[in-house]
């Protein structure tokens, strides 16, 4: 059976909630106060492990050898998500529109396991995704997207052998092309308050996550005949 692969990193909530600002903060924090950099030194650093690796806590665990389970309590799992986000009822119903027979669907996320379920039980949808494939800082080495192995990884979570079953959300134009370059079928979801990409990241691109039963209705009971 196919499975809709759906990133969790900003993709469920607007950017309007700021939450990306918030962490992005704490994450500068954490370089400023652990590596000893002044504020501009420690952004400068996380954007450049952001763009290399996809995730500044992977730079900092390769070149600075921190703990990564200390790193996710002071910077995940301290944002104050109870202010931001509350039940999504119109978010629910889209997820419920979904035809379960024909399409499973499953969250990839590259924050840890507390996060990824601390936000969509937050939105009221944990109840609805068969699992949840996270970068697991637990382990003595860990990949996150867009690294090859992490997609590789979702597959072999979900079960589903062909790429070509996949079916893949995200904001991040690199995990798109990624995603893509594999084989799976990938929509780039860039905010109407964003400038797209001069190349587009993927086949299809949406302003918004209520775009996705015009692009897939085979899977939205709603567009079924």
């Amino acid at each position: 059976m196919p499975v809709a692969i759906h990133s969790q990193a900003v993709q469920l909530y607007s950017k309007s909630r700021k939450i990306q600002d918030m962490m992005s903060e704490l994450i500068d924090k954490y370089f400023m106060d652990n590596l000893s950099l002044s504020q501009s030194e420690a952004n400068e650093l996380h954007m450049k492990y952001y763009k290399e690796y996809g995730l500044a806590i992977e730079g900092l665990v390769r070149h600075h050898k921190v703990d990564p389970l200390e790193y996710n309590s002071k910077v995940d799992d301290a944002l104050p998500l109870e202010k931001v986000l509350a039940p999504d009822p119109d978010l629910r119903r889209l997820i419920m529109d979904l035809d379960r027979s024909r399409v499973n669907l499953w969250l990839l996320t590259n924050a840890y396991v507390t996060h990824g379920k601390r936000v969509v039980k937050l939105l009221g949808v944990d109840d609805l995704f068969d699992g949840i494939t996270f970068c697991d800082y637990s382990a003595k080495t860990f990949v996150c997207k867009p690294h090859h192995k992490m997609y590789e990884r979702a597959m072999q979570d979900t079960g589903v052998k062909s790429p070509g079953q996949c079916y893949f959300v995200d904001d991040s134009a690199l995990n798109c092309r990624a995603a893509q370059g594999l084989g799976w079928t990938t929509a780039h979801l860039v905010e109407m308050t964003e400038e797209p990409p001069k190349e587009p990241a993927s086949r299809f691109q949406i302003r918004s996550l209520y775009e996705l039963p015009n692009i897939f209705p085979q899977f939205f009971k709603s567009k079924q005949s």
